[in-house]
């Protein structure tokens, strides 16, 4: 009975180096339309924007000739410069937080490139075609990579409500002008009330709208104070916290606004050779903190990304802090089990219903861990050792029964 031959060795190494199974593909697109992509068409939006807005503000008045310009009301073709400009800031801002990651800065960038679509079919203007040829590239670039931004912006009710009160000073005090414009010198339409609201709260006063009556006189103080209060507060909660965030992040440790939000998450107390392979197993699946009172070593594991709080982990209060009470479980394993004995009497005392794992380092400790509140204690050196037995017997699965 016939049989088939065998190719030889060497037509099938042949065959492994020049036909591949798979299709290797001669450029890799995406690495070319990705949402690091996304964010260089963004910024380079803002540029050409704003090279747009300045050029049409150097030609004194701007006639639109292209085929969308009767749908111009009037009067706004005179603003159309400034609105350039104003466009190129906004997509700046859009492209900071596309940087960082941010779906609100996602939504304000599909909003942004229609209007930049726009321009060169209002203006007529052959040096704004560069202004279409980059919405058309940026606005399907930016769409495609929504997964890519999907970082939600945290504000604190705190921050939400100085935020809402700002705007709402602006509101009040808009409307209350335009509602008394008979008693204004200068103001006519809204754009005027507006107009005096703002240069009155950033306290410019160019004399051009005043206040003609008692009233109005004590209606502009009220906007003063209410608007410089209102501006304070709401810059004071976002540059406060950014700023906290920064000095924190040097220093390798979390921030209160950040410690609040923690909840279901597993705290390490201490630091030790088995705390790298532990946050490799657990940072992909769950929140983890490492409270550690070495700064080198929280500077080390920030730069890694893992949250740290720089503290003593066998005082109660750093504990509380780092919000153990809502923890899924702690973590007790450094090379001192001696300070482990202190970190666990302090866990259970902060959570008395906590999980506390821990990591014997000497296995004479092991009796001495569990008597102090931990509920499970494992020895490496007892792990390792059988391991390494069954192993060299050339079990198929050594990890078999390994903790039992």
């Amino acid at each position: 009975m016939a049989s088939d031959t065998p190719d030889p060795p060497s037509d099938r190494a042949l065959e492994e180096l020049f036909y591949r199974p798979e299709r290797v593909p001669l450029v890799y697109w995406r690495e070319f339309s990705g949402a690091r992509t996304a964010v260089w068409v963004t910024g380079a939006a803002a540029v050409l924007a704003f090279t747009a807005g300045l050029s049409h503000l150097s030609q004194g008045t701007v006639t639109p000739t292209g085929p969308f310009a009767g749908l111009l009301p009037p009067g706004v073709a005179a603003v159309l410069p400034l609105a350039s400009v104003l466009g190129a800031f906004l997509f700046t801002v859009a492209a900071a937080g596309l940087r960082g990651g941010y779906r609100l800065a996602w939504y304000g960038a599909v909003a942004l490139f229609p209007g930049l679509l726009a321009v060169p079919l209002v203006t007529g203007d052959a040096t704004d075609v560069s202004l279409f040829v980059v919405g058309a590239v940026g606005l399907p670039l930016v769409a495609a990579n929504r997964s890519g931004f999907d970082r939600p912006l945290d504000l604190t009710p705190f921050q939400t409500t100085a935020l809402l009160s700002f705007v709402a000073v602006q509101v009040y005090g808009t409307v209350g002008t335009y509602a008394m414009r008979a008693d204004f010198a200068g103001v006519v339409t809204l754009t005027d009330a507006f107009y005096y609201i703002i240069v009155t709260g950033t306290t410019v006063g160019y004399g051009d709208a005043t206040p003609t009556t008692q009233v109005t006189k004590l209606f502009t103080l009220s906007v003063i104070v209410l608007g410089t209060g209102a501006f304070t507060v709401a810059t004071g909660s976002l540059l406060i916290p950014a700023l906290e965030s920064r000095i924190s992040s040097a220093f390798g440790t979390m921030t209160a606004s950040e410690l609040t939000l923690l909840e279901d998450h597993v705290l390490i107390l201490g630091h030790g050779e088995l705390t790298g392979p532990l946050l490799d197993e657990l940072e992909d699946t769950t929140d983890v903190v490492v409270v550690t009172p070495d700064p080198d070593v929280a500077s080390a594991l920030g730069d890694r990304d893992v949250n740290v709080l720089t503290a003593d982990p066998t005082d109660e209060g750093p504990l509380l802090d780092a919000r153990i009470d809502t923890a899924s479980g702690v973590v007790v394993a450094t090379d001192d089990d001696a300070r482990d004995a202190l970190a666990i009497v302090a866990a259970r005392q902060a959570a008395p219903d906590v999980r506390i794992v821990a990591a014997a380092s000497d296995q004479r400790h092991v009796d001495k861990l569990d008597a102090v509140g931990a509920d499970s204690v494992v020895s490496p050196a007892v792990i390792g050792g059988r391991l390494l037995g069954r192993s060299v017997r050339g079990d198929d699965d050594p990890l078999t029964g390994i903790l039992e």
